[in-house]
């Protein structure tokens, strides 16, 4: 019990001593663990030498604790990142008022081909091949022969020419129905036909053949007049009457297709109609000495004829090569 009792008293002597201020170690630390106002804004280190020689490393001086001119990180006074933050501020501040932030976009892009072959300045040359697909009478079947001058790259100038004689002749129908009926019906022969015709061409593109080839082509259209030789065919009175060939006036209209094989070789088929004003044999034979009167011969007025064909063909361009002359 003394024991216990004695270690009582040196406790309770331990916690009131700090409390009281007796002892000099206790004041001393109460010393070192107070801070004062006055203190706190002097700018004097303390007397104490070792204290002194302590604290010299961790001092800061003026020009570094405010951001002086010698302070290190570029005069930053220590805050570094705030520095950062600032100098990107100001940079986008000043480059956003001179031009938009670009941004991520996506354009189609297209490739535009030359055109294959050119015409302008160019000479063509049409040989081709024609029949007739609208009578059933008598097949009008020709040799044809076109040149045609580009004074631009869709239109042309030109004439075509068609010799029928010798190439032309009556259907079996026509000879079978006369034969069989006594009727017969009033058929025409032709011998040429020369056109001037104008060519615009509205139409151009390529097309691929057999997953191997590519073609270029181009659609057209073509207008214009000319002369038909013809001359009535005597089915009526054959043994009396004899006709000869007469000039017709006439126009054509059509459209076409060409197929280029190279820059100066094309492949070409065309669909036109050729119409004029015929003169028919008169189905009614005078009698007497009026038999033999060529004014008797011909029917009265005049009857529109359209002669349809089918031309096919291919084209020479002249010269072979060209050059493009792309605008400055």
């Amino acid at each position: 019990m003394k024991k216990s009792f004695s270690a009582l008293l040196v406790l309770m002597a331990v916690v009131l001593l700090p409390l009281a201020g007796g002892t000099p170690w206790v004041q001393v630390a109460r010393a070192q663990m107070d801070f004062s106002l006055d203190e706190a804004e002097t700018d004097t280190p303390p007397a104490d030498d070792a204290q002194s020689d302590s604290g010299a490393d961790m001092t800061f001086d003026e020009g570094q604790a405010e951001g002086g001119e010698g302070a290190d990180f570029g005069g930053g006074g220590g805050d570094v990142i705030g520095q950062l933050a600032a100098e990107d501020e100001g940079a986008q501040g000043a480059t956003g008022d001179a031009a938009p932030r670009a941004t991520a976009s996506q354009e189609e892009v297209y490739a535009v081909q030359q055109v294959y072959a050119l015409r302008i300045n160019r000479v063509e040359l049409l040989p081709s091949f024609a029949f007739t697909v609208n009578d059933p009478y008598v097949s009008h079947t020709a040799l044809g022969l076109g040149l045609n001058y580009w004074f631009t790259n869709v239109l042309a100038v030109g004439v075509n020419f068609l010799w029928y004689q010798g190439l032309s002749s009556e259907s079996d129908l026509n000879f079978f129905v006369r034969r069989s009926t006594r009727l017969a019906v009033p058929i025409t022969e032709w011998q040429m036909g020369a056109h001037l015709n104008f060519t615009y061409v509205p139409l151009y593109g390529k097309f691929s053949a057999f997953n191997q080839f590519i073609f270029q082509w181009d659609a057209y259209i073509v207008g214009g007049v000319g002369l038909m030789r013809t001359r009535p065919v005597p089915v009526i009175d054959p043994e009396i009457r004899q006709f000869s060939y007469q000039m017709r006036v006439a126009f054509n209209v059509g459209m076409g297709l060409r197929v280029f094989l190279s820059r100066f070789l094309t492949f070409f088929t065309e669909f036109r109609d050729y119409a004029y004003l015929e003169k028919f044999e008169n189905l009614e034979v005078a009698l007497g000495g009026q038999r033999t009167d060529a004014s008797t011969w011909f029917a009265s007025g005049s009857t529109l004829v359209n002669n349809t064909t089918v031309q096919v063909g291919f084209t020479l361009f002249f010269p072979f090569t060209f050059e493009y002359h792309l605008p400055k």
